[in-house]
């Protein structure tokens, strides 16, 4: 028999989360759990609250993004959030790779153009979405600062190419969970609208 109603609990624990009660909201997940077992969204919830309790910034940042994924499509937002936090571990060393390598070092393994060169490019031209296009086919754009990353992620989503700009983001909220210029770009992307610059 059920003893619990599993969407007021589960608005219970979300809500806990918001205000930071890591450990009241981790109860709630698992009394979720407890009687109806494969509800992604307590296991989710359960995952990102135990994160927050040991310290992983991130955690905040992917519960604010999914969120914002769950007012668009809720059955969606779990199965991103599922698959972000199972890749994780690997995504969180790759990106902490982009921007602590020497640049040279990165240099010597893959052929590319920096961003810095891109962005002149563009200047001359006039047209990020036509050079975008014609580069990305052919070689890669290499950012090695946060800023200029930032910058690229504000011109793709501003050229819609929002899907690529979307999975970068995903990737960098683990990173960078508290940067204020990220969680504006994931909000507007998920609301569809403009990019602020």
């Amino acid at each position: 028999m059920k003893t619990i109603n599993k969407y007021k609990t589960l608005a219970i624990a979300n809500e806990s989360f918001s205000k930071a009660e890591y450990e009241k909201a981790l109860r709630n997940y698992a009394l979720v759990l407890k009687d109806y077992p494969n509800t992604q969204e307590a296991y989710n919830g359960a995952i990102l609250s135990e994160m927050a309790m040991s310290g992983e910034d991130g955690a905040e940042a992917l519960f604010d993004y999914y969120v914002v994924l769950q007012e668009e499509n809720k059955e969606e937002a779990d199965i991103i959030i599922s698959e972000i936090l199972e890749s994780m571990d690997g995504t969180l060393e790759q990106l902490g790779q982009l921007f602590s390598e020497p640049l040279k070092q990165r240099l010597e393994f893959e052929d590319g153009i920096l961003y810095h060169e891109f962005k002149a490019l563009v200047e001359q031209e006039g047209d990020f979405k036509r050079i975008f296009e014609n580069i990305m086919f052919s070689t890669r754009v290499i950012i090695s600062e946060k800023e200029d990353f930032i910058d690229f992620l504000k011109n793709l989503v501003s050229h819609d190419f929002k899907e690529m700009a979307l999975t970068y983001l995903e990737s960098a909220l683990a990173v960078y969970p508290n940067n204020d210029d990220l969680r504006s770009l994931v909000k507007q992307l998920a609301q569809g609208g403009a990019v602020e610059n």
